[in-house]
């Protein structure tokens, strides 16, 4: 497909998208199909680079939700299809092989001799005589041709139940046609035609090519040069000889990109900076792996600003700084790269603590032991008194500057093991915090360093001081928020929570976001977020009634699409002019299922474990407090261990400059590039530089899966004479199966007995028991459709002939109680087993 039919499919889907009309309720959104024929024309608009083929395939990872993609072609072998390039989880997963004979009958064979695609599932694959099976998950296949009969095969493998859907095919097979864009463009690279910066070492050899640009570079005419790696490597400065080989030697290399600053010796003066950036392409077989790449000039990369014009910009900066956070960035954006910095920390002082907000980079594990030991929230609050040479220095008010290997307290020389500046930050007469700057290689301190260390020093003190007065006004209508939400988060079951809410700074006014996780029965975890429409008391009033009556429908076990039926006929019912959005997700834990009813509110967001993204196509309701016939259905989800379900409110993903579509595309970018181990940092994260003209709240959970599962079986009870009975058989059989012993089966007869009996005899309509085993604690429940609770007689006498059955079932039980289920109600009761 040549660059001009992208950029008509691109034209094309935009025109449909703005014909399009939304429904109440829904935003209009593009089909996925058109989304990659716009990130595709994209690419193709871009100038030609080394790595165009593999950033090809990452589309189909992001928009057929692949777990791997490949592309095979005939090699110097026609008789043979190889591997060229890939994207996703690792081949071997799949038992996928680098080459395939092209008269086999393996699927991408099939696909490459008959132009025609295959889509094979488990059972297909099972039966095919080329394919390699293995331990993995069942996952399905499909190889698309990349244009007419012999041209080779473009094979993904998706991991999803059912395998690629219509819309996954649809992109495939677009993305399949535009992989012939970049391999066309592969044999001029590999008969030389390369661009001036760029270079292709064949691994096995040694030989590179390499643009006139890069010889031009290292001082070697085009003639004089022999074609061999060594040649070049003979002019690097030795000290930077061993990082640059561990890039160009295929035994320290693994696939992906790398990027490397050396230095080469020059016939006069200082060594010349380069920058090269490059990438490892896979062999196949007879066809060695290749490293290609660029070389540039590193001193045209870097910035030429003197150190008097940082300043300048740094002051600019903090000016314009609203928060702490704000000053903390400034600071790093100024320092770190022209000081070459590793590591800098910026804290405000609080009595004899350093509390820290700011960490670059955020990671822990790149800090001492003493700050990760110190967690008190998200950021590390470290003690003064621990590091008395940080104490001297805070107290003398002068920047401390100490090279590699001085004799420093461990908190203080893991900061920074190859030299430190500690830069105290005065304003108004004290000490208004620190900033603390280190580099892991030995530095050397200049006069200009120095200079610049001591002006950034004044101009941060009084900036953080500004800012805190700042953060103190707003934190107050944070506070007056945080009451209306829950103050933590609950310890869900195979599940983990953060969730972050940011005011706007465009006023004091409380605003109407807000979010719930709701723990339920049977291991179910609702997760809601929320918006009321406003900026006022009556706003944010109306939020905590939404959110208190959500939590109640949730709890008494209503399906989702009836809680959310029933908030919008509560908020009508309370004659509001304002109308408010939710988003409401029922997580079953043990299936790794989940429904998700939406009510004007955005899409949820999916980062599955293979890193790719998915904006949740759920076709969604109006507002709360709309209209009384509002309809909300309900669309299933589906979680592996290590997806990521992102909730957020419109203030993270809209602003003047960006539409709801371009915030939610960011938001699954950088959600991404995010490591779903640290889940407070990739909120941290998705924060950054968030639009504060209105207010955000954001809700995070990363499934892990439950490590034991609960046994459960249910019987309805029939309301026949022989009903107890019947109940008794089914219990006695049900926990026979779970090798429960006869000692807790009687006592679990008795229960059963007396809870189903009450049942029967106090109630109509249907009865169901349910039993449930979990970590040796059995659970027998009866639910009924009556809400009244049994009453515990408060006495009996010798005549009564009835009344005792919950006394038995309290003696004979760790524990009873009742919940509300649907308008009725569960009565349950523990059995514990003796040790």
């Amino acid at each position: 497909m040549a660059r001009g039919a992208f950029t008509g499919a691109a034209r094309a889907a935009h025109t449909r998208c703005n014909d399009e009309v939304a429904s109440e309720g829904a935003a209009v959104r593009r089909t996925r199909a058109e989304r990659a024929e716009i990130a595709l024309e994209t690419l193709f608009a871009a100038p030609a680079s080394p790595d165009r083929l593999r950033r090809v395939l990452e589309q189909a990872l992001v928009f057929a939700g692949a777990a791997f993609v490949g592309v095979y072609v005939p090699g110097d072998d026609p008789s043979v299809l190889y591997l060229t390039e890939s994207a996703g989880l690792p081949r071997t997963l799949y038992g996928l092989r680098d080459g395939y004979p092209a008269a086999g009958g393996s699927p991408v064979a099939e696909a490459h001799r008959t132009g025609r695609p295959g889509w094979l599932g488990p059972d297909e694959l099972a039966d095919c005589p080329e394919a390699r099976r293995t331990p993995s998950a069942e996952f399905s296949v499909g190889a698309v041709p990349l244009g007419a009969a012999g041209s080779g095969c473009l094979l993904a493998v998706s991991e999803h139940p059912g395998g690629f859907g219509t819309d996954d095919r649809a992109c495939l097979e677009l993305i399949a046609r535009a992989v012939a864009v970049p391999l066309r463009a592969g044999p001029a690279a590999d008969s030389g035609e390369l661009p001036g910066d760029a270079f292709s070492l064949a691994m096995d050899t040694g030989r590179v090519e390499v643009g006139d640009e890069i010889l031009s570079l290292f001082g070697i005419g085009r003639d004089a040069f022999d074609g061999k790696v060594e040649t070049l490597l003979a002019l690097t400065v030795p000290e930077d000889l061993p990082a640059l080989m561990s890039v160009v030697e295929a035994d320290h290399m693994s696939v992906g990109d790398r990027e490397l600053e050396f230095r080469i010796l020059q016939p006069s003066g200082p060594p010349k900076w380069l920058r090269l950036s490059g990438r490892l392409l896979p062999g196949g077989r007879g066809r060695p792996s290749r490293l290609v790449g660029t070389v540039a000039d590193a001193s045209t990369l870097r910035s030429d600003v003197t150190d008097v014009a940082r300043v300048q910009r740094l002051a600019a900066a903090l000016a314009m700084a609203g928060t702490v956070k704000d000053v903390g960035q400034a600071v790093v954006a100024a320092l770190r790269k022209p000081l070459r910095a590793d590591r800098i920390a910026l804290a405000e002082l609080e009595n004899d603590r350093l509390v820290v907000t700011v960490l670059d980079p955020p990671e822990p594990e790149a800090w001492p032991e003493l700050w990760r030991s110190e967690w008190r929230s998200e950021w590390p609050d470290a003690p003064v008194r621990a590091m008395p040479t940080l104490a001297d220095a805070l107290r003398k008010g002068r920047a401390r500057i100490w090279p590699a290997g001085s004799p420093l307290e461990p908190a203080l020389a893991e900061v920074g093991p190859g030299g430190l500046a500690v830069l105290p930050l005065p304003a108004a007469g004290r000490m208004a915090g620190a900033c603390l700057i280190g580099w892991d290689r030995p530095h050397e301190f200049g006069p200009d360093e120095r200079a610049l260390l001591t002006a950034s020093a004044g101009l941060t003190g009084q900036a953080l001081l500004r800012a805190h007065a700042f953060d103190a006004e707003h934190e107050l209508v944070g506070m007056l928020q945080r009451t209306l939400l829950p103050r933590r988060l609950p310890r869900l079951p195979g599940a983990v929570a953060v969730a972050r809410y940011l005011p706007t700074t465009a006023g004091l006014e409380v605003g109407g976001d807000w979010y719930d996780v709701i723990p339920l029965a049977d291991n179910h975890v609702a997760l809601v977020i929320g918006d009321v429409q406003g900026h006022n008391a009556g706003a944010a009033t109306l939020m905590g009634q939404m959110r208190t009556a959500l939590r109640a429908y949730a709890v008494e076990g209503h399906a989702p699409d009836v809680v959310v039926a029933h908030a919008n006929r509560l908020l009508l019912d309370m004659e509001t002019d304002l109308f408010a959005t939710c988003c409401y997700v029922d997580v079953d834990m043990e299936q790794g299922t989940a429904w998700c009813v939406r009510a004007g509110h955005l899409p949820p967001v999916l980062r599955h474990p293979d890193g790719s993204t998915e904006i949740v196509e759920a076709e969604g309701g109006p507002p709360l407090g709309v209209s009384t016939q509002a309809e909300f259905p309900m669309a299933p989800l589906r979680f592996q261990p290590g997806t990521v379900l992102a909730l957020t409110t419109d203030g993270l993903v809209e602003s003047a400059e960006s539409d709801i579509d371009e915030g939610l595309d960011r938001l699954t970018g950088e959600l991404a590039a995010a490591d779903p181990a640290h889940l407070g940092l990739v909120a941290d994260a998705l924060l950054t530089g968030a639009h504060r003209g209105d207010d955000v709240a954001l809700l995070l959970m990363r499934y892990d899966g439950m490590a034991v599962r609960p046994l459960r079986e249910s019987w309805t009870v029939w309301r026949v004479p022989e009903a107890v009975r019947h109940a008794r058989r089914f219990t006695r059989r049900t926990l026979r199966t779970w090798g429960v012993s006869p000692d807790t089966m009687d006592t679990a007869l008795l229960v059963v007995s007396e809870l189903v009996t009450n049942a029967l005899v106090h109630t109509d309509g249907q009865v169901r028991l349910d039993l449930s085993l979990v970590n040796h604690r059995l659970r027998l429940a009866v639910a009924d459709t009556s809400p009244r609770s049994p009453v515990k007689p408060t006495n009996i006498g010798w005549e009564a002939t009835g009344g005792r059955g919950i006394l038995l079932v309290e003696a004979v039980s760790e524990a009873w109680g009742t919940v509300p289920v649907s308008g009725g109600k569960q009565v349950w009761a523990d059995v514990v087993p003796d040790a």
